[in-house]
């Protein structure tokens, strides 16, 4: 029994470190028609931009807000959009903790506490081992805001852990975090409206 423990913990350490999709969060004003609005551009400078200059990051979130906006009927205008786009990314270092019920109730296998009662020594039921990992977590957001109310309609906020694979595709991450927030955007994509 005992050798199908480690067995068991590295397997729930693996599942539950397989997000299947990110967290999506979003929140807009009920009472903007979002049906109403067809230009959008992009808020200067951007907040994922750094002293004075535009991020490779801000470029991958602009090609795929672009692509979505546009799939939703709208059109970039850089001289006088009705929506201004916004982004805001944080990476953070997070801990995941993780307890695993142990399976002995009491009784031991083998050579028990130094030889001495074999069999009669194991942890405590109530022992159980706790397992800690540390990961990085990233959140991007996305403001729409009514240009000419300067005010925010909808703000999609995407949260998941970020890993050696992410960061070697950037651009595919970022394609995957827009995608996601704008499948809850008020206006439906042409996937969503089937």
């Amino acid at each position: 029994m005992k050798p199908l423990l480690p067995f068991a913990v590295a397997c729930a350490l693996a599942l539950g470190g397989c997000a299947t999709a990110p967290a999506v969060h979003v929140d807009y004003d009920r009472t903007a028609d979002f049906t109403s609005y067809k230009t959008f551009g992009f808020a200067s400078p951007l907040g994922t931009d750094r002293n004075g200059y535009q991020t490779i990051l801000s470029q991958y979130l602009k090609v795929a807000t672009q692509r979505e906006m546009e799939a939703r009927g709208m059109r970039l205008d850089t001289g006088a959009p009705q929506l201004l786009v916004n982004f805001s990314a944080n990476l953070s270092d997070k801990l995941r903790v993780m307890s695993t019920p142990n399976m002995t109730m009491g009784v031991g296998v083998g050579r028990g506490y130094y030889g001495y009662r074999a069999g009669m020594y194991s942890a405590w039921p109530m022992y159980d081992p706790t397992y800690v990992t540390q990961y990085k977590e990233g959140t991007l957001n996305i403001d729409v805001v009514d240009a000419a109310r300067r005010q925010l309609v909808w703000e999609g906020v995407v949260t998941d852990s970020v890993t050696q694979k992410t960061l070697d595709n950037v651009q595919a991450a970022v394609d995957a975090a827009v995608a996601a927030a704008f499948a809850k955007y008020p206006v439906p994509g042409p996937a969503q409206a089937k």
